[in-house]
């Protein structure tokens, strides 16, 4: 029987190894974020607590849970009628369109192949020639001035 034991965990070992192996296989394949890409716009319930936030901190001031101002948000958002979400709805609507405006002239910048992150990558290298140029200037000079 004292076998049996000593080699249950052993089992459980080689499958924590198997498991953490193919974690990370799944996150080496995740291609990174585009920081300019624009957000997706906030719907028509994120809009109204962007304005219930502010009202509930003013009624209490002493609540730290967050987790409380969104359960009360969720619970006042269900209790609205469909004209007192109307103005919401229509807010979101509004930062959609502009939403699509935003996300065509960046896909028109990606398929000409000009975007403000390579721009910036290029400036940078040349900043970094220019600045090894500038060394060796530099050093060229203090040469000079010694003899």
């Amino acid at each position: 029987m004292g076998k049996s034991r000593a080699a249950a965990p052993k089992r459980t070992e080689t499958k924590l190894k198997t498991k953490s192996a193919g974690a990370s296989k799944r996150t080496s394949k995740k291609a990174g974020k585009d920081p300019n890409k624009p957000k997706r716009p906030a719907s028509a319930f994120f809009v109204f607590m962007e304005d219930f936030r502010e009202k509930y901190k003013k009624e209490h001031p002493n609540n730290k849970s967050v987790a409380a101002v969104g359960k009360a948000g969720g619970d006042k958002w269900k209790s609205l009628s469909e004209a007192e979400k109307a103005p919401y709805v229509a807010k979101a609507e509004k930062r959609k369109v502009e939403y699509n405006k935003n996300i065509q002239a960046y896909n028109k910048r990606l398929a000409e192949g000009t975007n403000g992150a390579d721009e910036e990558e290029s400036d940078k290298s040349k900043s970094e020639v220019n600045d090894d140029d500038e060394d060796e200037d530099e050093s060229g000079e203090e040469e000079d001035d010694d003899e």
